[in-house]
């Protein structure tokens, strides 16, 4: 499913965007896939780099106020509504992400385990002494490209496996974990689930301290948090930083896939990219993945990670068979219809169907590209979250009702979800 481009997904990895006109808002994935410099760089040009930051900032942040007109972001409106809808949705289906790093040959027997809450409520002085050492960093190297990428990854077994994002090795031929002690090893891959963002790695180590984690299902907006990661490179290394969960199973599209997400205000920075979200228990409850930013205006305060219960699932999928089977889809991205774009174009309400899976039953039944859903199960829907909380509960081989307006005219259909990975 895909969001307008007031807060569309956009990868740290992506390259730079071309200048748009409209407004940009865009919840981005916290690994800092630039490549690194080599050591005997980073060192001489330090200093200037983070002038260079600072400089940048103030530049992006300084620009003007987008023109509102009717409510929209943009001086004018294309006359067919398709076409503004094409344009207003740039960010539709993407293709899969991979990693070409080598298989691990052999993965322990290992199942991730919810620990009951409760006990002392640590202070933050006490939850950095208690969890900094599950902490990882992760540098991704690709053949034929001088220096590495670079993120945060949280230990999940004594005997070296290690959750992740699949984003931050995403293309890359090889891995270095490098442990909070500074000892370096080469990293085997285990898993990789680039729609659920989460990546499960292998080293060859022993006796290391395990991350305990906590059931994200008991989080309330307001519960205190806090994150240990490595923003910004080697020199932010086991950064500590605090907030609340601000809410709970936001619906974030990146890459034309939706993800249920905590959102916190813990301040979040390129390279945090697979570090725990913590409760003040010293539990993990979450992986930080992706923070909004914009090309008009600040924005603080808006960071996510993907939640335990997500994680526990996955990585048990991942450990299993080395990718996530038995994930229902629907094979559509959707957007939302705003209340100006309906009145101004006299269009209804609802979802706009921005592309529609190949091989897909929606493919099969006829949905296009361009359609727009009023109902699910007789019920209006006006967010991907409507579509979600009903897909998330059902499995695949199960239908979903829709009512779907095309041109003036409405029709009904039941599409069977399938297995994600047959259509992706």
């Amino acid at each position: 499913m895909s969001n307008n481009n007031w807060y569309s997904a956009e990868s740290w990895y992506a390259p730079l965007q071309p200048e748009r006109t409209e407004a940009e808002v865009k919840p981005q994935k916290r690994g800092a896939k630039r490549p690194r410099l080599s050591s005997r760089w980073r060192i001489g040009i330090g200093a200037a780099l983070v002038v260079g930051l600072i400089v940048l900032s103030s530049l992006v942040f300084s620009q003007p106020e987008p023109v509102m007109t009717d409510g929209l972001i943009g001086d004018e409106m294309p006359e067919d509504w398709h076409d503004y809808f094409d344009s207003f949705y740039t960010n539709v289906e993407g293709l899969p992400e991979e990693s070409r790093i080598e298989r691990a040959a052999s993965v322990p027997d290992f199942e991730l385990e919810f620990s009951e809450a409760g006990g002392k409520v640590l202070s933050l002085q006490e939850l950095y002494e208690k969890c900094a050492k599950y902490t990882v960093s992760i540098m991704g190297y690709k053949t034929g490209e001088d220096g590495y990428f670079w993120g945060t990854g949280v230990i999940l077994s004594e005997n070296g496996l290690i959750v992740t994002n699949s984003h931050i090795i995403s293309d890359c031929d090889t891995a270095t974990v490098v442990l909070h002690d500074d000892r370096e090893f080469e990293a085997k891959l285990v898993g990789f689930d680039s729609i659920s963002d989460v990546a499960v790695l292998k080293i060859e180590a022993k006796g290391l301290p395990a991350a305990e984690f906590g059931d994200s299902a008991g989080l309330m907006v307001g519960d205190r948090v806090a994150a240990i990661g490595n923003p910004l490179g080697e020199e932010f290394r086991m950064t500590l930083t605090d907030g609340i969960v601000s809410a709970i199973e936001r619906g974030i599209d990146y890459n034309g896939h939706s993800m249920s997400l905590i959102q916190t205000n813990t301040a979040l920075n390129e390279g945090n990219s697979g570090g725990a979200l913590f409760n003040m228990y010293g539990q993990v409850i979450g992986i930080t993945n992706m923070k909004m930013m914009s090309t008009y205006s600040s924005i603080e305060g808006i960071g996510f990670a993907i939640p335990s219960a997500t994680v526990k699932n996955v990585v048990a999928s991942l450990i299993e068979h080395g990718e996530v089977r038995g994930r229902p889809s629907l094979g559509l991205t959707v957007g939302p219809i705003m209340e100006q774009a309906s009145e101004h174009y006299d269009i209804p309400g609802g979802l706009y169907v921005t592309a529609v899976s190949e091989g897909s039953d929606a493919e099969a039944k006829g949905v296009l590209a361009g359609d727009i859903i009023l109902t699910l199960n007789g019920e209006e829907v006006h967010s991907t979250d409507d579509i979600l909380s009903v897909k998330n509960e059902l499995e695949v081989g199960d239908s979903m009702h829709f009512s779907i307006w095309r041109e003036g005219e409405v029709y009904e259909v039941d599409i069977v979800l399938v297995d994600t990975n047959d259509i992706y």
